[in-house]
């Protein structure tokens, strides 16, 4: 027999349907919310970049070659994961070249605006004792996009050049050696209407007062500092070896210096400057013609730009290496004087074999 006391009426047993429903309902709503809010979460906080990496992508290039790019690398956690977020914020069209620093742990969010925003890493660029347009050319293709043709044909590039305030015989001048950072993409006119402003941020309005205690322009200075870097890399010495080209200038005396010749020989290995050498009908060959060459005969160091700034005042004409060859110098205010220590210099070269 059945107890149909606690058996529940009509009434309970509509109430507790419309309980079921209503759970039923919120359980559906918590799906429904939870499901984007885990894709939120992927996007937003999920680590896409498994390893730290660098990507490269030439310009020109498009989302296949940047998933090629991408997977070929091994840094991504899940490359189907990163293409179908990369799609939905049309990163296939609109990829950006560039070289860009992956880390790892990035965010797909992080990761695709990064790549969007075309946000580049920038690439730093070191050159010094430069002695060409062409070996410059070479250096910055090692480290940016453009290849050294691309550099070449800017720096020959006339208009261009006379647009910045220099001839092709002066333009090395312009290029400080530093360590500076480009982005990979930048363009060979780029590079050199940036090296234009660190150019005239370097003459400052300092330097600018010593520069008219030498009587040189700028680019005189340069080309004075270039010669005094091939003659000594003796930081000490070196305002005392502009000084004595400082006073040979004023008296008119030509500059007699050793690597102009080596310059328009076309030879810096050259341990010994022969009188056949001297004869060399060149401008920059200063035993031949007066005054300073036509331009630098080499990249000059800062430190040789101040040297020259900041010229030491003494009444030598003349100087030559020591014959401990240390590479240091023996100065002199007569012909007589250096006469004798360059017999003493050429005499240790001798003992060495050295013709």
């Amino acid at each position: 027999m059945h107890d149909m006391k606690n058996a529940p009426d009509s009434s309970q047993r509509k109430r507790i349907g419309r309980l079921g429903w209503f759970l039923l309902g919120g359980v559906a709503c918590v799906v429904v919310a939870v499901v984007p809010g885990c894709r939120l979460w992927q996007y937003y906080r999920a680590s896409a970049v498994d390893t730290d990496a660098v990507l490269t992508l030439p310009t020109g290039s498009d989302f296949s070659v940047l998933m090629d790019s991408l997977e070929a690398g091994g840094a991504l956690h899940n490359p189907e994961r990163f293409e179908k977020w990369a799609r939905s914020r049309d990163l296939d069209s609109s990829v950006r070249p560039g070289r860009y620093r992956l880390n790892e742990g990035m965010s797909y969010s992080s990761l695709i605006n990064m790549l969007k925003s075309g946000r580049q890493t920038p690439v730093r660029v070191t050159f010094n004792n430069l002695r060409s347009l062409d070996r410059l050319a070479g250096v910055l293709a090692r480290r940016l996009e453009p290849d050294s043709q691309a550099f070449m044909r800017t720096f020959e590039n006339d208009s261009l050049v006379r647009s910045l305030g220099f001839t092709s015989t002066t333009l090395l001048g312009m290029f400080l050696p530093n360590t500076y950072e480009f982005y990979w993409t930048a363009t060979p006119e780029e590079f050199m209407r940036r090296m234009k402003r660190e150019y005239d941020r370097f003459w400052t309005k300092e330097r600018e007062s010593k520069l008219a205690r030498s009587g040189l322009s700028r680019q005189e200075a340069v080309t004075l500092a270039s010669i005094v870097y091939e003659e000594t890399k003796k930081t000490d010495e070196m305002p005392r070896v502009a000084g004595v080209y400082i006073n040979r200038l004023r008296r008119g005396m030509p500059l007699q210096a050793d690597p102009t010749v080596k310059y328009a020989v076309g030879d810096f290995t050259l341990k010994r400057v022969l009188l056949r050498h001297l004869e060399v009908d060149s401008p920059y060959n200063t035993y031949k013609y007066p005054g300073l060459p036509p331009g630098p005969i080499c990249m000059p160091s800062v430190a040789a730009l101040d040297a020259v700034l900041d010229f030491e005042e003494h009444d030598y004409l003349y100087f030559c290496a020591k014959e401990d060859l240390s590479g240091t110098h023996n100065f002199a205010r007569t012909l007589a004087e250096h006469n004798r220590n360059a017999q003493a210099y050429a005499r240790a070269l001798n003992r060495l074999g050295i013709r």
